[in-house]
């Protein structure tokens, strides 16, 4: 205000602005700070977290919060065609870019090759790396759908983030050969740290 002549009323209506660009943010009790820059995320091929953060220049890392045997629910069984109630293995990583926090993803593989998969140090091996360069099993394509929602608590604690906090939330099942789902996946990615961007063609004319 010293520095510009100007009122508290025009100051805080700059901040404002400033906040509504995604330039700084405001930490309740803390003060207002620049925020940091997001990353934008092509939606353009099956790629997994490590070759996309790669892409971007920054450092990934995992972090392994959970791995057990568990019953697949309705969802579940749908996405890996497998009946209500068969057992799957359900990964639960931190995903990191240069230390930062950016996505929790929850992971669910049929039994026989999450036992393999989980036999290996997740937080060093991605599991799209394992299961196509160790098991062999190719990743020919993905569905995937993409929303918004807001952080539970469980996300929040592992994203560092307040419960709900905008969260984008990707769920991406996986197919091999023949058309075969190997690999069902939640992914929540810190909706204040990336953006998505595709390419879209328009349908050729009749």
């Amino acid at each position: 205000m010293g520095r510009f002549g100007v009122s508290r009323t025009t100051l805080r209506k700059a901040i404002e602005n400033l906040v509504g660009r995604g330039l700084v943010e405001i930490r309740r009790g803390k003060g207002t700070f620049v925020a940091q820059p997001r990353l934008t995320q092509e939606l353009t091929q099956l790629t997994g977290f490590a070759e996309d953060m790669i892409v971007l220049g920054k450092n990934p890392t995992a972090r392994l919060l959970d791995k057990r045997i568990v019953e697949a629910d309705s969802t579940v069984a749908q996405q890996l065609n497998l009946p209500v109630g068969a057992k799957v293995y359900r990964i639960e990583r931190l995903r990191l870019a240069d230390g930062v926090a950016m996505s929790f993803d929850e992971t669910y593989l049929p039994l026989d090759i999450g036992e393999k998969v989980v036999s290996h140090d997740l937080d060093v091996e991605p599991i799209f790396d394992l299961l196509e360069n160790k098991y062999l099993v190719p990743l020919i394509e993905a569905r995937y759908q993409l929303e918004a929602v807001t952080a539970e608590a469980n996300v929040a604690a592992a994203l560092g983030v307040k419960v709900g906090a905008p969260i984008f939330l990707i769920v991406r099942t996986s197919f091999t050969l023949g058309g075969k789902p190997i690999d069902y996946e939640k992914l929540f990615y810190r909706g204040d740290l990336i953006r998505f961007s595709t390419t879209l063609l328009r349908p050729a004319r009749q």
